[in-house]
């Protein structure tokens, strides 16, 4: 009998504290960026012909999110809303401004990780000025494409001797990190992959690794749905003579130039997946794949000659629709989720994973909750869409999008404003702005997007910024 008594001591005070310990164990993150890849172009989102074995498995597996926005369509603006998790209208900081104001830089995820306890790490694109950046990580490496024109940046990086793709390079560098991580302390890892970006530089436009050369080879892609002239047409003239038609004109004018482009497009989204697999390899070999989270994200969405265009930047969902998906090992609940989500949810749901408070002011949500426990109910009715960068070649913009409507409107330009019912019309084929049908409806959504633009400058920490003023409409 005093046997068993003290086994069974030897069990509670022993064994129990280990079993909570490990339930316990705060998870290591990865947070994965790719740089222009638009939502469709993923397996799991119905795209037949792109190769994403690696990402598809994580979304099968975990959480795939199928209607996942950027705030807004531009690379800069939407990596400073994913690093603060507020809207541009609120952070104020856009491509080639001057740094990340104080305030913002010290509400960036990497900070408040490494200031309660996580190891930090960040490979590849930062896309921000942020003040000595370096400062928030424990390691990082900063760099993206560089200038050569017709030897582009994608191949200027290291490994011993060897002169590797950016792709490569940061994936190296991510199982490097895993690798090397302390064993006493969990880790978030950021690997911010500037594929599949175009070489803006390069008339070749778009370049991969040679081990890529025959993938897609025999294919025939598609022409795009809307790409035909009666949709550029109906566009502003700025947007018709912007830089989105200039790009275009670089990479999808012609027909031998489109295969071309979507293919090494396609190539280079597919040799990201491949360094998933890598990293995915690294974690199984380190023995902590079961504890660690991995997050897909892409920064916008992008225009493959729909509507004759090329790049982001405008409100069409092209634009601002992205690839999401968050594999939680220690949840075994698959799900695919039909709520409207967020670049701006991306901070706080992290945060949340780890069991660390957000600050009061991030204006995401925590996704949390949909991994746990599959298509919930959401209490988010619509989103800000904006584009705030003042260039005459892209006009800047603003909108509301709900699950059934879209409205957005030109900023600095004399432009119509457009309405879609996208349960109707889920390719935005017709404007509804001046049918008198749905003048009420026009009318609550321009009301509504009035409000929501006053609540976020609002939020604004210091003065207005000159380039993102209020629109007075």
């Amino acid at each position: 009998m005093r046997f068993i008594l003290n086994r069974n001591w030897f069990i509670i005070f022993y064994l129990i504290p280990t079993l909570l310990f490990a339930q316990n164990k705060k998870p290591n993150i990865i947070f994965i960026l790719t740089d222009d890849q638009r939502w469709d172009a993923l397996g799991i989102a119905g795209n037949t012909i792109i190769q994403t074995p690696q990402m598809d498995a994580l979304a099968t597996s975990g959480t795939y999110f199928k209607n996942a926005f950027s705030t807004t369509p531009i690379c800069a603006a939407s990596r400073a809303s994913i690093l603060t998790g507020l809207y541009e209208r609120t952070h104020g900081y856009t491509f080639q401004k001057p740094n990340l104001r104080e305030p913002y830089a010290e509400m960036i995820y990497p900070k408040i990780f490494k200031d309660n306890g996580y190891h930090v790490g960040f490979f590849g694109k930062l896309g921000v000025n942020i003040n000595k950046p370096s400062q928030y990580f424990d390691e990082s490496d900063f760099y993206d494409r560089g200038g050569q024109a017709e030897k582009p940046g994608y191949f200027y990086k290291k490994i011993g001797n060897d002169t590797v793709h950016l792709t490569r390079y940061s994936g190296y560098q991510a199982q490097n990190f895993i690798k090397n991580a302390p064993t006493d302390q969990p880790f978030c890892l950021s690997i911010s992959f500037s594929a599949p970006h175009g070489h803006d530089d390069s008339k070749a436009q778009y370049f991969w690794q040679e081990k890529s050369d025959s993938l897609y080879k025999n294919i025939v892609i598609p022409d795009p749905i809307l790409g035909n002239d009666s949709f550029f047409n109906k566009l502003p003239v700025q947007v018709q003579e912007g830089l989105n038609r200039t790009r275009w004109k670089w990479r999808f004018d012609t027909p031998e130039k489109y295969q071309n482009m979507v293919k090494g497009y396609y190539r280079m989204i597919t040799e990201i997946d491949d360094e998933i697999g890598l990293i995915r390899k690294q974690l199984k070999e380190k023995g902590i794949e079961d504890n660690t989270i991995i997050i897909v994200m892409g920064d916008n969405g992008y225009f493959l000659g729909d509507r004759q265009l090329a790049d982001k930047w405008l409100m069409y969902d092209v634009s601002i629709r992205v690839p999401l998906i968050i594999y939680d090992p220690r949840i075994r609940k698959p799900a695919a989720i039909d709520a409207m989500v967020l670049n701006i949810d991306i901070t706080k749901t992290m945060l949340g994973m780890a069991g660390i408070k957000a600050p009061k002011n991030y204006q995401g949500q925590n996704l949390m909750p949909f991994v746990e426990k599959g298509n919930l109910h959401s209490n988010r009715k619509s989103i800000l869409i904006e584009h705030l960068w003042k260039l005459p070649e892209i006009p800047s913009s603003e909108g509301i999008r709900s699950a059934n409507w879209k409205y957005f409107r030109y900023r600095f330009i004399s432009a119509p404003e457009e309405l879609y019912d996208l349960k109707n019309d889920p390719l935005e084929k017709n404007n509804l702005a001046a049918n008198p049908k749905y003048a009420k409806q026009l009318a609550k959504l321009r009301k509504q997007c009035d409000a929501v633009i006053l609540k976020y400058q609002s939020e604004k920490i210091g003065p207005d910024d000159p380039f993102i003023e209020n629109t007075k409409f």
